[in-house]
């Protein structure tokens, strides 16, 4: 069966998630219909805006620009993969997604913002990583990453595990305690290929880690 990547977002805005998984070997579809999961080995759920305060329980308090419509089609798409428990990768706002899927809630606007957010470029920061995790096993117990968000997740939800946080405390990336379920909240596409940075890690390793998920 050839393998093939649903990524769950907008089709102008997901060339550098398409590329780098072509780049593995994995066909890509970008799309924002709720699919049958049968027909895909995956899903990745696409940085991008802020999310739906609705979504989470709480009134807009920092919230900048988001859409409604986009954030109920892509927990749409989520809830399918999941109900079928196929691998799942969310990234940035994705991993928010993620959290917010199995009850967790959001950070509108995070105190330390500055350093995390996209001035024109991503930024990088150093994190740690839980030891035993997936991303201490890929690469080690600190490592550094890019950024580009101004909220972040708080609680987590049902099942979630944190696993990795920025030096002040800023949730970077979550696991499922028992589904094939992650996320990072940085931009592993934006650190491969011709994106590949001397300053923070190789994000094809982690796409090549997902890929290897696929049955």
């Amino acid at each position: 069966m050839v393998k093939k990547v649903l990524i769950a977002g907008e089709t102008d805005k997901t060339i550098n998630y398409e590329r780098a998984m072509q780049s593995l070997g994995i066909m890509t579809e970008t799309s924002l219909h709720v699919p049958d999961p049968l027909l895909y080995s995956g899903l990745i759920l696409p940085g991008g805006g802020d999310i739906d305060p609705k979504l989470f329980g709480q009134i807009p308090a920092g919230t900048r620009f988001f859409d409604p419509e986009l954030d109920r089609l892509q927990l749409s798409i989520l809830k399918a993969f999941i109900l079928d428990r196929k691998p799942v990768l969310g990234i940035c706002k994705g991993m928010q997604m993620i959290n917010i899927y199995f009850g967790g809630d959001m950070f509108q606007h995070l105190e330390s913002s500055e350093r995390h957010e996209y001035v024109g470029k991503d930024q990088v920061h150093g994190t740690v990583t839980e030891k035993g995790s997936f991303l201490e096993g890929l690469y080690g117990s600190a490592f550094a990453v890019n950024s580009a968000h101004h909220q972040g997740v708080d609680a987590p939800g049902r099942g979630i595990r944190y696993v990795q946080a920025a030096e002040d405390g800023v949730v970077e990336g979550l696991e499922h305690t028992y589904l094939p379920v992650m996320g990072v909240q940085w931009h592993p596409e934006r650190l491969c290929l011709e994106h590949r940075r001397e300053d923070a890690v190789d994000g094809g390793r982690l796409l090549r880690y997902f890929a290897g998920l696929f049955a």
